[in-house]
């Protein structure tokens, strides 16, 4: 499959390692899989100093594009990456018991959401608050899930963003049914497709988001197959950031993962993922595409600049001048020189920014630590639509433990009875509230 206009990455630039594939010998170097794999299409708009580069093909889908609208975008990256140094922050500090951050991946989380109508809906994975911050999504809700004081607040009808999806995959199969559904609610109507209204013509599209680690479960590949049968509006956008926890790029495909839309009826695409305004020419194509009922896999070559999440230590397995090559592709520099370029943005702009991504962010802070510990009977909302006997008897079984005088206060969990001699013998850290073996 080819994209019409595309600019190649080249070796000097981008590093092209995403076809090697794991030698059967590890003493033996590895072989090219496919030997025009590495001239695999990338979409660009932005060369890596901020240079505009012409597309016939997607410069069309820009055109309406103010200078306010390419600010809204630069800050909308700053924002983001300056609230996940805040999150990661707070949880070095102890305040969130884990934190997944999305540094390096601004321009395809940002690009990608913008392209979205009001009444789409995002199917994210664990890492997509870019995306969700572009949703309107209150991003203490997000902290509080990673807090564990909620499940996830959010109204996923009014932001068209559901919740984050902790279980790897699962989350591509669920925005491919609910796309169906949305496609076949739209057929039966008339044109009044679900939330959509039919005021704009044609359905709503979902996107979902995943990593090029999901790519290999087997969820995600019945889900390419569901949407190319059925026709479903649906976007599957793959931010292949190389590294799957500690699991390179090279041990999940032999082939770009682009390439494997064509074997299930999709369309494909490649675009650089460091370049907003590439991802959301790519992403406002495929959307035309999907309401038409033609799917399209997206794959956005990104990199991962941190931790998998806060319990990871990257340097254990990857390569510190892999690392530096990637920083000098940083989205958030390219948009800047670009807007530069331009006249749009000078060191103020570039201060009052920068101040408003701080004062957003200690103002989450604040929010975050304010944030009160549910109580234990809480456990058992939003189980069912409506309650069953069972669940109602264990509701009321452990609010009457907790109602007793000598009760232990939310937050502070009992101490539990010595074990029986010769079992394994568990005990509560008092200072962190984990079971400790």
């Amino acid at each position: 499959m080819s994209v019409p206009g595309t600019d190649d990455f080249t070796d000097g630039e981008y590093p092209d390692d995403l076809v090697t594939p794991v030698p059967r010998d590890p003493g033996k170097p590895p072989d090219r899989a496919d030997p025009d794999a590495s001239e695999a299409p990338v979409v660009r708009l932005l060369a890596p100093d901020g240079r505009r580069l012409s597309n016939p093909t997607y410069d069309p889908l820009l055109a309406d594009l103010t200078g306010a609208d390419l600010l809204g975008l630069l800050r909308d990256m700053v924002i983001a990456r300056r609230i996940d140094e805040e999150a990661t922050a707070l949880q070095r500090r102890g305040e969130l018991g884990l934190w997944t951050s999305l540094r390096g991946q601004e321009a395809a989380q940002v690009g990608s959401a913008r392209a979205l109508r009001a009444d789409d809906m995002v199917f994210p994975s664990y890492r997509e608050h870019g995306a969700a911050w572009c949703r309107g999504v209150d991003l203490v809700d997000v902290l509080g899930l990673f807090r564990g004081v909620s499940h996830g607040g959010w109204d996923a009808a009014e932001h068209g963003f559901q919740a984050y999806a902790l279980v790897v995959g699962s989350q591509v199969l669920h925005a491919t049914g609910y796309a169906m559904g949305v496609g076949r609610e739209y057929a039966v109507r008339g044109g009044a497709a679900a939330g959509g209204g039919g005021e704009h013509g044609d359905p709503p599209a979902t996107v979902v988001y995943f990593g090029d680690g999901a790519s290999s479960q087997g969820d995600v590949n019945e889900a390419f197959n569901w949407a190319g049968v059925l026709a479903a509006p649906v976007v599957f956008f793959c931010q292949n950031n190389h590294w799957a926890i500690s699991a390179p790029i090279r041990r999940q495909t032999r082939v770009p993962i682009y390439r494997r839309a064509h074997a299930f009826g999709l369309r494909g695409v490649r675009v650089d993922g460091n370049d907003v305004l590439a991802t959301l020419a790519v992403t406002r194509q495929a959307l035309q595409a999907a309401r038409k009922g033609h799917p399209t896999l997206i794959e956005a070559v990104t990199y991962r600049m941190g931790a998998h999440t806060t319990a990871d230590d990257p340097s254990r397995y990857r390569d510190p001048d892999e690392v530096a090559r990637w920083s000098r592709r940083d989205s958030i520099q390219r948009m800047a020189a670009h807007l530069r370029h331009r006249g749009l943005f000078d060191d103020r702009a570039a201060a009052d920014l920068d101040a408003e991504a701080d004062a957003l962010a200690a103002a989450l802070r604040r929010r975050c630590l304010d944030l009160p510990d549910p109580s234990p009977i809480t456990l058992f909302d939003h189980v069912y639509v409506d309650d069953t006997d069972v669940l109602a008897a264990a509701r009321a079984a452990v609010a009457d433990v907790w109602s007793r005088p000598t009760a232990p206060a939310p937050g502070n969990r009992p101490v539990p009875p010595s074990p029986p001699e010769g079992s394994v013998h568990t005990t509560t850290d008092s200072g962190s509230g984990r079971t400790v073996r």
